[in-house]
């Protein structure tokens, strides 16, 4: 009952009421993103959903466009100012996602929507993080976030999907209110955001 009716209700709900109450954070966010970062204000990317479905995901940008002499994009540490890294490690920059969640592209908990080029990355053990929509925050952004492999991290999103319930929402809930008042796991530690996922060989596999 819950994972069918009662969690899309909650998502509704909650993301409406979210976006209502936050509303002048989002302009005050949207000016100071425009004039430190540049436009656009919101970054818009496709992301896999549940059973894979594409959908473009919202959030504020957190870095700017600086490129090299030859036109192509500075690596990422060198493009995340100040002003970005805040934005991230507040969390404050997916904030745009509870439009998502409303439209129904997403959940305000569950495995966290990751890029399209990773699908066929994935073995079959992974591949069921897309069973169900993905979220906001899930049980990996609580439990070390960037600072964990991607297998810890796969791992993770599957246990959450073979035990979605209510209280496993809760906990995930107000663990992440903790992570995020302590800035945990911002930085994967040889990265400023999560190294590419290249695949999972065998000798690791689940």
């Amino acid at each position: 009952m819950y994972k069918k009716y009662i969690k899309r209700i909650l998502d509704i709900i909650i993301s409406l009421c979210g976006i209502i109450l936050l509303s002048p954070v989002y302009l005050v966010l949207a000016i100071l993103v425009r004039q430190k970062l540049g436009s656009p204000v919101l970054f818009k990317q496709d992301r896999p959903g549940k059973d894979e479905k594409i959908f473009k995901l919202y959030k504020f940008r957190s870095m700017t466009d600086e490129k090299d002499a030859s036109g192509n994009l500075l690596p990422d540490e060198e493009r995340l100012p100040a002003f970005g890294k805040t934005l991230r490690s507040t969390s404050l920059d997916e904030l745009p996602e509870l439009f998502n969640i409303l439209k129904g592209d997403m959940s305000i908990i569950g495995p966290r929507p990751l890029l399209v080029r990773y699908l066929p990355r994935y073995n079959d053990f992974q591949k069921h993080r897309h069973d169900v929509r993905p979220g906001l925050t899930g049980l990996a952004q609580t439990h070390g976030r960037n600072a964990i492999t991607w297998e810890k991290k796969f791992e993770y999103d599957v246990e959450y999907v073979n035990n979605l319930s209510f209280a496993l929402d809760m906990k995930i809930f107000f663990a992440t209110v903790r992570a995020v008042l302590k800035r945990e796991g911002i930085n994967s530690g040889t990265s400023a955001t999560m190294e590419e996922f290249m695949g999972t060989s065998a000798a690791n596999e689940p």
